[in-house]
């Protein structure tokens, strides 16, 4: 990165404070990819922060990066800083931040939040004046490549600034930028989305069961099934809604069992979930 920090096209370095699931998923992509702003950045060129001393060494082990107990011993200056820690931890991981004249100084990194529910002034607040950040909310697919990422830019962040941000979380899965005042909805829909895609295969699977088959078979069905459905979506560039028309058959079986699930609320049952998600979302941010 050059001294302009409105330039941000390229990354040489990084910094992961918490290397958790959602730590190591942030890796895992930076360290695979090929282009986009991270393609420059190798293990040697990465530092892991993380209190626990067996996790510290495993992670070394795995990615080959430089491993440190926290923020306040990071020894090099870095172009991002990914702050990966729970939120009730966030106070004490910006706190130790503060600490390091390497990330506060002259030559402020950029700062990328993964933690659920603290908004950029938080952070802002927290920081040097001027401090750049982005948040984002990822979700738990991300630790296998299929990620689906909303991201929203702080008061000082710049349009560079996102765009690095959004090639680390393109290489693994999707990214989306949004205004700040719809991250709530982006938790209900991708952040929460994936319990009730598990909960939905749970019942296909129960379902199938109660049928007669075996609940191994049943669970091996529903599970392709989504996952195939999906992908159908994905590759074809079909809207849903011309995909589920294409698949009944007037009078067919496909017919009879949408017609029972919408009959039963299965809409407006969604609408709930993704309400209530986001309502509660609302709350834990306030």
């Amino acid at each position: 990165m050059g001294t302009d920090a409105g330039h941000m096209h390229t990354v040489a370095s990084a910094a992961v404070i918490g290397a958790g699931t959602m730590g190591c998923a942030i890796l895992s992509g930076m360290l695979a990819a090929t282009e986009g702003p991270f393609a420059a950045v190798g293990p040697a060129d990465v530092v892991a922060a993380d209190p626990g001393q067996a996790h510290r060494d495993a992670v070394a082990e795995r990615f080959g990066v430089r491993c440190v107990a926290c923020a306040a011993d990071i020894d090099r200056a870095v172009d991002v800083v990914f702050l990966c820690v729970k939120p009730q931890v966030m106070d004490e991981a910006l706190r130790q931040v503060n600490e390091n004249p390497l990330l506060v100084g002259e030559r402020m990194p950029l700062f990328v939040t993964v933690a659920a529910g603290l908004k950029t002034p938080t952070y802002e607040a927290a920081l040097p004046a001027g401090a750049r950040v982005v948040r984002a909310m990822p979700n738990t697919p991300l630790s296998v490549g299929a990620g689906a990422t909303g991201l929203c830019a702080g008061a000082c962040a710049t349009a560079d600034d996102v765009a690095v941000a959004c090639g680390l979380f393109s290489a693994v899965g999707c990214a989306v930028v949004v205004e700040e005042d719809a991250m709530d909805a982006v938790c209900a829909v991708s952040g929460s989305g994936p319990a009730y895609v598990d909960a939905f295969i749970e019942a296909l699977r129960d379902a199938g069961a109660s049928l007669g088959l075996r609940a191994e078979v049943a669970e091996t069905l529903a599970l392709q099934t989504v996952l195939g459905a999906a992908k159908l979506l994905q590759e074809t560039g079909q809207a849903p809604e011309e995909a589920r028309r294409a698949v009944c058959s007037p009078g067919g079986t496909t017919l009879a069992g949408l017609d029972a699930l919408f009959r039963t609320g299965f809409q407006a049952s969604v609408q709930a979930a993704v309400a209530a998600a986001d309502q509660r979302s609302k709350e834990l941010s306030a």
